[in-house]
């Protein structure tokens, strides 16, 4: 693991777009606190005022804006070290001031409602400044089933820091006080198995005892606190639940659907699909089993290629190959997409206290910054294009958007980095003359079918089943949770996977699970919407002009931010997710790679 100072300054973020110290940050911190004394002024006035409204909101979007950036700069220094205790400090402050915020705006919703939604229309209808805003406006009016008086908003609103607390504690747990175990393996590596240690044995290593070696000690360093986890995921399924209630909803599903109009059928659908569609997967483990000759089959050689494949790719090489991947997406996306990996936007490698995973993150005044543990695997490269593709989105809805509709939902985020994978995935085959490399290919195809379809459906099952049980007024245990993960992979994987006792805690390791509940299912919904995309822009089944047009609305998608629910941005892309058989259309490409698959290894075997 590197240290930061050994690492050249191109390859670290550049914070300084956003403040270029923290005395800068201390003084806009002032200004928005002085900004926020503004809001009560218009508390009993916007009724009455079209002028005090227009004047209110102008003042919340600024606010908005600023508190923004104030937040993002000490969340994203943590990120680089969770030990760095200003940057904790800070975090803690601006937490701190959107309590306060919180309390301070929580009149303005049930006042808003108390304009009758005809009186609004014509308000918007006849100054250009609302007009921005009507999407957003009409939303408030859509969901007010679920907002409260002013008094009850206010009161739930002091509890806003707290409940962000399950995801500090789980953070602190999982990365500042974790204390990784220690391994020695067969290739001569000693030392601890960190997360990014994990994810290179598993993809490099072809001694299954030493895969077996690595689950192991990264598996027992969640176990050993599988209480603590199994009590911080008690607290975020009790708060969950609470807030349902409180907004009068039905359910904590509903809860997290409603607002982006996502019905519940369609959470459903997807899950239900997901394990009548078994079969393939089912399929791919026992061909994989057979190739590489393993008596029994676990989850930690789910990453191992089946060929000898560990060629390793610097970063700088990678870059260009990502670059170079999105040609059909035309110069201008190409020439953004450079700007894009500039120095400075990304922070690449893994170091000591840094958060695990990768992440894009995009702020409207200033521009996306991207989030590696970069260890040079095929499974990197493909991380790369992943994440710029959220980056790309980031940018094209910033530069199109006004800010009150750039942020777009959840639900579409996964869309753009999917797609890029598979624009990654086809400029790789096409640009290999080894048939191994390609064989590699075809299964991180595979594999990233496994792993945004299959196991995030997977993960969103289960976090279904617990959020239930919460609801149920039942008992949350560690047992209770593994159980669940447990009788999961049995229903997708059957009796082709040998379940270790340790994979059942899998629970404890998935940061989504206590940072962002019910996000996971997107993982899937976006991975078939951008495979139906993917189709109509590639497929030469497809005239010129057909494929044309799809590439056109593809970006236009991209360009849209949140102006709309995401079902409608999808639909007007072309894609029906309310249609079951956008879902069977993931399984059916899994099938005919893995006849690719089978084609390939005969040639190489013979």
């Amino acid at each position: 693991m590197l240290k930061r100072d050994e690492i050249d300054q191109k390859y670290k973020w550049n914070l300084t777009d956003y403040y270029e110290n923290w005395e800068a940050w201390d003084r806009e911190l002032s200004e928005v606190k002085e900004l926020m004394k503004k809001v009560p002024e218009y508390k009993g006035k916007i009724r009455y005022s079209c002028e005090k409204f227009i004047e209110l909101i102008k003042l919340e979007e600024e606010l908005n804006r600023r508190a923004e950036k104030l937040y993002v700069y000490p969340y994203m220094l943590k990120d680089l070290n969770s030990k760095d205790e200003v940057a904790s400090i800070k975090m803690q402050e601006i937490q701190a001031l959107f309590t306060q915020y919180s309390v301070t705006v929580a009149w303005m919703t049930p006042e808003i409602l108390e304009i009758p939604k005809e009186t609004m229309e014509k308000w918007i209808e006849k100054n250009e400044e609302l007009r921005d805003q009507k999407f957003n406006i009409m939303e408030i009016y859509r969901l007010q089933g679920h907002v409260l008086d002013a008094e009850k908003e206010k009161l739930l609103s002091y509890y806003g820091q707290y409940m962000g607390s399950p995801d500090d504690i789980y953070g602190e747990l999982s990365i500042s006080d974790m204390k990784w175990n220690e391994v020695e393996l067969s290739d001569g590596y000693k030392g601890p198995v960190t997360n990014g240690i994990y994810s290179k044995v598993l993809s490099t290593n072809r001694n299954q005892e030493d895969r077996k070696k690595a689950f192991e000690a990264l598996y027992s360093s969640f176990d050993g606190n599988k209480n603590t986890y199994a009590a911080i995921y008690r607290s975020l399924l009790q708060r969950d639940a609470a807030s349902a209630q409180a907004r009068n909803y039905n359910s904590t599903l509903e809860k997290a659907l409603e607002p982006k109009n996502v019905p519940v059928e369609v959470f459903e659908t997807l899950l239900k699909s997901a394990i009548d569609n078994n079969a393939p997967l089912q399929r791919y483990v026992k061909l994989r089993q057979k190739a590489l000759g393993l008596k029994d089959y676990h989850y930690y050689d789910n990453s191992i290629n089946i060929v000898e494949y560990n060629k390793e790719f610097e970063y700088d090489k990678a870059k260009e190959m990502v670059l170079a991947s999105v040609a059909p997406l035309g110069e201008e996306y190409t020439k953004k997409m450079a700007t894009a990996l500039s120095d400075g936007w990304i922070d690449v490698f893994e170091t000591e206290n840094k958060r695990s995973g990768a992440y894009s993150l995009g702020i409207y005044d200033v521009h996306p910054y991207v989030l590696l543990n970069y260890q040079g695997t095929m499974d990197d490269v493909f991380t790369v294009a992943h994440e710029m593709g959220h980056a790309m989105h980031s940018t094209l809805s910033s530069e199109t958007q006004p800010y009150a509709t750039h942020d777009y939902t959840i639900f579409v985020a996964e869309v753009a980095s999917t797609f890029n994978e598979r624009l990654m995935l086809d400029y790789m085959i096409k640009n290999s003359d080894d048939s191994n490399e390609k064989i590699a290919l075809i299964e991180q195809a595979l594999g990233n079918i496994v792993g945004t379809f299959y196991i995030q459906t997977l993960f969103a099952n289960y976090e279904y089943q617990a959020h239930k049980l919460v609801e149920e007024g039942k008992a949350i245990t560690p047992d209770v949770l593994s159980g669940i993960m447990d009788n999961l992979f049995k229903q997708y994987f059957g009796d082709t996977l040998a379940m270790d006792e340790l994979q059942k805690v899998i629970w404890a390791r998935i940061p989504h699970f206590f940072n962002s509940p019910y996000y996971v299912y997107q993982y899937a919904t976006s991975f078939a919407s951008s495979a139906n995309l993917y189709d109509r822009i590639t497929n030469e089944k497809y005239s010129q002009e057909e494929r044309e047009k799809a590439t056109k609305d593809y970006l236009t998608l991209l360009q849209s931010g949140g102006n709309d629910h995401p079902m409608s941005q999808l639909k007007k892309a072309g894609v029906d997710l309310e249609k079951e058989e956008s879902f069977h259309a993931v399984a059916k490409e899994f099938d005919r790679l893995l006849d690719l698959l089978e084609v390939e290894l005969k040639k190489i075997n013979k």
